[in-house]
């Protein structure tokens, strides 16, 4: 099943999409992995996207779909594909439904993490991530069991986001309502949206998410 996890920044897609890969045998398309990857692979798109990239420039839709595409024909995905970090916007949206008809792929359901505002302040200025594997922690609700060291590969080098910070934060939670949440909207109309608390635990969410999944 390919599904969408939506929600603004903080709301922690990333934390619950890294759990579906391992419960079910999905596959995370991360609009920013994929562009990283991408900018390494010295393909001829890696190279468009670099140029790009190195201008300080935005990469286009166009592009993005490329790589999309380029994920959802040439990797193998059990439990289907998970996107996160895109579609951000209706024109997007409308470019991944054209995507899935072409290849033959549909949208199981799209699943809407529902946060307060003042609850993501909390939540983005106090994650962390390792810098070895990527592994998320935060400073209240997920440290690491031994301080100064990854639970998942033992490494030390943690690493925070330049834009974990209160003023960021509300810079991309104004970009989010107004490009993003009507994204709510447009997948309510076509029968695909789900909600479920994202301030729950992180287990409960899981299981909410689990659950919207299967009623699918």
């Amino acid at each position: 099943m390919n599904i969408i996890l939506l929600g603004p920044p903080g709301a922690g897609k990333g934390t619950q999409a890294h759990r579906l890969v391992a419960s079910r045998q999905m596959v995370q398309l991360s609009t920013g992995d994929m562009l990283r990857a991408a900018r390494k692979s010295g393909t001829e798109m890696g190279k468009k996207v670099a140029a790009i990239m190195d201008a300080g420039e935005l990469v286009t839709d166009e592009i993005v779909i490329g790589l999309i595409e380029e994920q959802l024909t040439t990797t193998t995905a059990p439990g289907g594909f998970i996107f996160d970090g895109f579609p951000r916007t209706l024109a997007q949206a409308d470019a991944l439904g054209d995507l899935l008809d072409k290849v033959g792929q549909s949208l199981g359901t799209v699943i809407e993490m529902r946060v307060d505002d003042d609850a993501l302040v909390s939540r983005i200025t106090g994650r962390f991530t390792c810098g070895d594997c990527g592994e998320g922690y935060h400073d209240t609700a997920k440290p690491p069991a031994r301080e100064g060291a990854c639970d998942n590969c033992g490494g030390h080098n943690f690493k925070r986001r330049a834009d974990d910070n209160e003023e960021s934060l509300k810079v991309r939670l104004m970009a989010y309502y107004r490009e993003t949440s009507p994204l709510i909207g447009y997948y309510y109309a076509k029968g695909k949206l789900q909600s479920v608390d994202g301030l729950a635990s992180m287990d409960e969410v899981s299981a909410s998410i689990t659950g919207a999944m299967d009623r699918a």
